[in-house]
């Protein structure tokens, strides 16, 4: 797909209405019997499907294209109007024509993650065996595992080098799992708001939103697809506490403060009596109308799974030695959730490894989601880093 946005790819009806997870308003190419996906829970996915989303023109050499890797609750939605929510793409402050990720200038792909509700195999497609949802019968999942399907999609793309690969939170996680598994393919890298390790305070922070899907009756087991239901509180209430870590105290205190809703004085009930209380009720109840109560499931346990030391014998700077990729690393003072502790922590190791790496801290009050903002320093890094290694490989 070398054109603007990628088209919609008719697959055949669903015995269910799967809405987005099987019949995705975007490009899907489609594994079967003769290209398993190994998982590191053991045996393979096959068939698989992944859905992603094209943004510019892949040049003659193929030396200009960038994957844009999303975090959790993001998709392949990039820059385009979201099929789903009729909102702008999740990245368009930063991906588009003449902005940092420069869509006139580079071939920007973006898929959505193995066990995602966008198009990408996961807990809510059909299982070929069956024709119903896979439930909690998809096997549980991991970074790596998303990393190697998106691997496969390069590769059917026919890009043998990326240019760069860039993501954020979760989609930080990615970008490291692909340096280090396929650092001949990467030219650059560039995670922002990332980590090499789930730490424990973020694994509690997912038990609880996973234990309060679970706890919802109409969970179902999982089950809920095939028996009619859906457990709507329990991923809202999982979205809100989710969506607090993402902000700063300042943030919520700028934009809330101690304000009432739309009203003089105290109820005196258990009403959303307070600005805040209502954005986060809004949050969640926006939230459940995009995504799967499974998919956070498994895409909240691949993170947590995530630790990159462990997979080369605790030692960090292993699982970088020798790497010819360019690495960039961003992180926000006032970023709780991913600190920039744990950036620090793989700067280190790369300059153990004897990586090329830069690092910058930038200066916000908006918390993790400031790399999703308006962010000037930001793009400036974003767009100056980018050039670099354009400049390197010869994109003009």
């Amino acid at each position: 797909m070398a054109d603007g946005t990628a088209s919609f790819v008719d697959i055949a009806a669903p015995e269910l209405a799967r809405g987005e997870a099987d019949r995705p308003h975007s490009a899907v190419v489609r594994f079967g019997t003769e290209a398993p996906l190994k998982l590191d829970a053991g045996g393979v996915l096959s068939p698989f499907q992944i859905a992603y989303q094209t943004y510019g023109i892949l040049n003659a050499a193929r030396s200009n294209a960038i994957l844009l890797c999303h975090a959790l609750s993001g998709d392949q939605h990039v820059a385009n109007v979201h099929p789903v929510t009729g909102k702008p793409g999740w990245w368009e402050t930063l991906v588009g024509p003449g902005k940092p990720i420069d869509t006139d200038r580079f071939f920007v792909i973006c898929s959505n993650v193995l066990g995602g509700c966008m198009g990408t195999t996961g807990p809510s497609s059909l299982a070929p065996a069956t024709r119903v949802p896979y439930g909690l019968d998809l096997p549980v999942l991991t970074i790596r595992d998303m990393v190697r399907a998106q691997a496969m999609l390069i590769d059917h793309l026919g890009i043998e080098r990326l240019l760069a690969v860039v993501g954020g939170s979760m989609g930080g996680m990615q970008v490291l799992q692909w340096a280090a598994s396929y650092p001949e393919r990467v030219f650059a890298a560039f995670p922002m708001a990332g980590a090499a390790r789930h730490s424990a305070q973020n694994i509690a922070f997912h038990e609880v939103g996973r234990q309060a899907i679970m706890a919802d009756p109409d969970w179902r087991g999982g089950r809920y697809l095939t028996e009619g239901a859906n457990p709507r509180r329990g991923l809202a209430v999982a979205r809100m506490a989710a969506h607090i870590t993402y902000m700063s105290d300042s943030s919520l205190h700028r934009k809330f403060g101690r304000r009432l809703q739309d009203r003089e004085g105290r109820t005196f009930s258990f009403d959303a009596d307070f600005q805040v209380e209502s954005y986060l009720r809004h949050q969640g109840e926006a939230f459940v109308d995009r995504f799967d109560a499974n998919s956070y499931l498994y895409v909240t346990r691949a993170m947590d799974y995530f630790d990159l030391a462990a997979d080369y014998g605790g030692v960090l700077a292993n699982a970088f030695k020798g790497t010819k990729t360019r690495f960039c690393l961003v992180s926000f003072t006032s970023d709780w959730l991913f600190p920039t502790s744990e950036s620090r922590t793989v700067v280190h190791a790369l300059n153990a490894a004897g990586a090329s790496v830069s690092f910058a801290e930038i200066d916000s009050d908006k918390g993790h989601d400031a790399f999703l903002l308006e962010e000037p320093e930001l793009f400036a890094i974003t767009r100056g880093f980018l050039d670099a290694a354009a400049r390197a490989v010869g994109v003009p």
